[in-house]
């Protein structure tokens, strides 16, 4: 069954990105933005914008130890164990790859154009934009 809501975690792919997080850290993070925001990418699918997003939220858990938003119990435990000043860098490659993902060379806003949550995921992005500087 395909999970589908408008938070950074209410999708397969994210979901399913959670556990390269709790088992690769910080590496995983850093690829999710660097794939989004691969020169040669010419449109951002669902699956890769998701993984950003999701990748955005752990930063954001990791750098304000905020963890409501996140959904996995190992997960959790990976943000609050992580070292707050290691993953600082991350933010302006999160930050970009945000952008990517809004922009019109993306799948995922195309998918949630028409639909009765595209008001909510597009705050919910922006909110976390906003976390992340």
């Amino acid at each position: 069954m395909a999970i589908w809501g408008y938070g950074s975690f209410d999708n397969d792919s994210a979901r399913d990105f959670t556990a390269e997080v709790v088992q690769d850290g910080e590496v995983a993070l850093r690829e999710a933005f660097e794939v989004v925001l691969d020169p040669d990418m010419d449109y951002v699918e669902v699956e890769e914008g998701a993984r950003a997003l999701a990748a955005a939220e752990i930063l954001a858990a990791v750098l304000t130890g905020d963890t409501q938003r996140l959904t996995d119990a190992g997960l959790r435990s990976w943000v609050q164990n992580a070292d707050k000043t290691s993953p600082s860098d991350l933010r302006g490659l999160a930050a970009e790859a945000l952008n990517r993902v809004l922009a019109p060379e993306s799948e995922l806003p195309e998918q949630w154009e028409d639909t009765a949550d595209s008001g909510a995921w597009l705050s919910d992005v922006q909110r976390l934009r906003s976390t992340l500087g």
